[in-house]
Order: structure tokens, then C-alpha cells, then sequence
């Protein structure tokens, strides 16, 4: 997807008319039709990623095919009764929107076609070898990215930029360090319909063990959502000490600024799971120490990955695109060569300052919340109270995390 939207941001930027573009893509081409299913393959697009789908055209695409808004999110602990709500203060303005991947997919492709005079895409294609120029040129030297296809085809650019995942073959190639941990988790994801909302559908990521990953998915449908249910709902992990720390902390910011709480929204009741909706896959962490070289960039996540706990981590790469091409727009605009280092370093600067802020916030709430020690568990029952309380702090964290 990131791919796509940097090939289409390209395409529609008017100071970069008359540049040839092309996209490698691996696959085939997917003509798509809205099936009556819904995908398990879903991201949370924030207002900065739709922002930016709506500045290449894709956006009306989605809101044509399917989406869907939502305005609040409720967070609740499963070793306490400490939860925090964020919202917008009307709540006809958007947090964001749910959306399948293949429906962004569908309208980054039709946009496309839109501008295939200026971006080519060629299907079915994978590189096996990259030769990487010199940083200064020579007379015996080709200043330019040399490409080498399985088919044989050489292809040669001012500018590679990798949006080949997080396994990334650019990036490696290009000798760029990464620093990447597994979590020793798998995400296990399903549509789900609940009780209170039979005409619509939920998606569902639960992060757990991969031995309990596992164990889900080999259940029938029937257990499968009385293991969700009992999950929202089970109290096996709850603490005298810690519930009532947790109500006196309450019940003191609640006198100190009664404004401050929120409204108990009880978890959901699961009635069913969508037919053959069940799926798995493991979840790590990964940021490259390099987003640039000399004539190469890296978007997406060949720059990083993240845990899916926030739904962050196409946001980030949308958040790439919009940034990459702002500075090849303005390298082009003033008549500078694209791959030089210059301004591909003011990306990886910027990039890296949001980034890295956000990576390590989404790392230590999920090494936070992976674990049942009470000492723990009374850190974060009182800091979830605390933070709930004060709405400034949430507003903040809101800002941020829809840039």
C-alpha cells in the first residue's frame, strides 16, 4: 500500500511533471470488486493519512467502496478495573476510519491509471540485484541506481526508494543497519459481529502467546468467540490491593477535578466470528539506523514496523510518503538532483523525530501491558487513571497520534 500511495503522490505533484516514474510491483494485478465478506486485513487510517489519500484522489475511492468512521476508543485493563476513554469533544469529528486493505489498494489503483502517462507500473517483477553508485562522480562511474530483474530486465534511476516490507531486499542491499526484536507474540485476527451491532462488523487484533495463537485458531467458531468473551470479561487477573488503590486513586482525582472522568463503557458481547475469518501473524519491532543513502530512501516498513496495539503502523508509512515527496517536490521545484543527499537527509530527520517517539511509546505500552506483576499493574492502573483525568494530556496524545 505505501508503495502504491509514494508512486501516486509522485505522479500528482506538479513540480514533478515530466519525471518518468515506475513502480516494481511483485504481484499480478487484482482487479477488485466489493465483496459482501469483510477483509481481516484491515488498517486504522488516521486523519493525516486520509489527508493525504484525499490530495492523490484515492480517498473519495474508499468513501465509494467501504469504510468506517469511529469518534471514541476505550481502553480497559484486564488486571484492573482502570480504563481511559479518548474522544472528540463533538463527536461528529472523526478519530478515524477502519478501512480494508484491499479497498485502499483498490482506489490507490485507480488513481494509478489516472496519471499512467507519467507512472508505469510493471507487475510480476522482483529485483535481484542492485549496484550502487559512487558518492562522488568519476569519469569511469554511473552516477545513477543500476536495477537487475529475475527476468533479466536492467533498469536503471536518479532515485530507489524501498517500500519492499519489512524484510526489506533495498535496504539490505544497501548495507543499512536495523535494530529488531521479536516479541514472542502472534496476532491473532478475526471479524467479529457483536450482540449490540448485528448489522455491521468489528475486526479484532489480540496479541498473545504463540502457543495460545495457536490453540485459538484450531477452535471451532462457537469456542472461538466464548474464548473472546471470556477474555473482555474474565476478572481471574484482578487484585484486591490493586482494585482498591485503584478506587481510592479514583475517587480522589474525581474531587480534585470532577471533570476530568469519563463514563464506564462495559466491554462488548461477541454473538459470532465471520466464516473462515481466522488468521495469524507473529509481531516484532524494527527501525533502520538509515532511512537514506546516497540515491536510495526507505518508506514504510522497510523503515520500521511496530506492534499493532495502536494501529499506527501504515500511518507512519502514509506519514513517509506525505514527507518524501514535500522535499522531492521542492528539490525538483528548485532544480536539484532527487537522489542527492541533501534534502533526502531533511526526510530522514524529520521522519526519524516523529518516528522514533512514537515506536518507543507503542514498545513500552506493550511491554507494560504484557505483564501481570503487581507492582506493575498498580503503575499503569494509576497511570491510566491519571492520564484519564486530565483531558489536556489526552488531547495531546490524540494530536500526535493523528499526525
Amino acid at each position: 500500500m505505501v508503495g502504491t500511495a509514494m508512486a501516486c503522490s509522485l505522479g500528482f505533484d506538479p513540480n514533478l511533471q515530466g519525471k518518468k516514474i515506475l513502480l516494481l510491483e511483485a504481484g499480478n494485478k487484482k482487479e477488485f470488486e466489493v465483496p459482501e465478506s469483510y477483509s481481516t486485513r484491515v488498517s486504522s487510517i488516521n486523519p493525516g493519512s486520509a489527508t493525504l489519500l484525499s490530495g492523490i484522489g484515492a480517498w473519495d475511492h474508499i468513501l465509494n467502496m467501504r469504510c468506517k468512521p469511529f469518534n471514541r476508543m476505550q481502553v480497559w485493563d484486564a488486571c484492573s478495573d482502570a480504563m481511559i476513554t479518548f474522544d472528540k469533544e463533538n463527536l461528529e469529528d472523526e478519530m478515524g476510519y477502519v478501512v480494508e486493505n484491499d479497498v485502499v489498494m483498490a482506489a490507490l489503483t485507480k488513481q494509478l491509471e489516472a496519471v499512467s502517462d507519467q507512472v508505469k507500473v510493471q507487475y510480476r517483477s522482483r529485483a535481484v540485484r542492485y549496484t550502487w553508485p559512487l558518492p562522488y562522480q568519476t569519469a569511469e562511474s554511473n552516477p545513477w541506481v543500476q536495477v537487475e530483474l529475475a527476468s533479466g530486465q536492467q533498469l536503471q534511476t536518479k532515485l530507489l526508494i524501498g517500500a519492499d516490507g519489512p524484510n526489506s531486499t533495498v535496504r539490505k542491499a544497501a548495507g543499512m543497519q536495523t535494530v529488531q526484536w521479536n516479541y514472542e507474540q502472534s496476532a491473532v485476527v478475526a471479524v467479529l459481529h457483536l450482540s449490540e451491532l448485528s448489522d455491521s462488523a468489528s475486526s479484532l487484533v489480540w496479541s498473545t502467546t504463540h502457543q495460545h495463537a495457536t490453540d485459538l485458531l484450531a477452535l471451532d467458531d462457537e469456542s472461538f468467540v466464548d474464548a473472546i468473551n471470556s477474555a473482555f470479561w474474565s476478572n481471574e487477573n484482578h487484585s484486591e490491593l490493586i482494585h482498591t488503590a485503584g478506587t481510592v486513586f479514583r475517587s480522589a482525582l474525581s474531587l480534585l477535578m470532577p471533570s476530568g472522568t469519563s463514563p464506564r463503557q462495559l466491554p462488548p458481547s461477541v454473538s459470532r466470528v465471520g466464516p473462515k475469518s481466522k488468521a495469524m501473524f507473529p509481531l516484532g519491532l524494527g527501525h533502520a539506523s538509515e532511512y537514506i543513502r546516497h540515491r536510495v530512501a526507505l518508506i514504510g516498513d522497510a523503515a520500521h514496523r511496530v506492534h499493532p496495539l495502536a494501529g499506527q503502523g501504515v500511518n507512519l508509512g502514509f506519514g513517509d510518503v506525505a514527507c518524501l515527496t514535500r522535499h522531492l517536490s521542492q528539490a525538483a521545484f528548485d532544480g536539484r538532483d532527487l537522489g542527492a543527499t541533501r534534502h533526502l537527509l531533511e526526510y530522514e530527520t524529520e521522519r526519524q523525530r516523529h518516528n522514533l517517539p512514537m515506536m518507543a511509546a507503542i514498545d513500552i505500552l506493550k511491554r507494560l501491558y504484557s505483564t501481570k506483576m503487581a507492582p506493575f499493574v498498580l503503575l499503569r492502573t494509576l497511570g491510566l487513571q491519571a492520564t484519564s483525568a486530565v483531558p489536556p494530556l489526552k488531547e495531546q496524545i490524540m494530536a500526535f497520534a493523528s499526525k
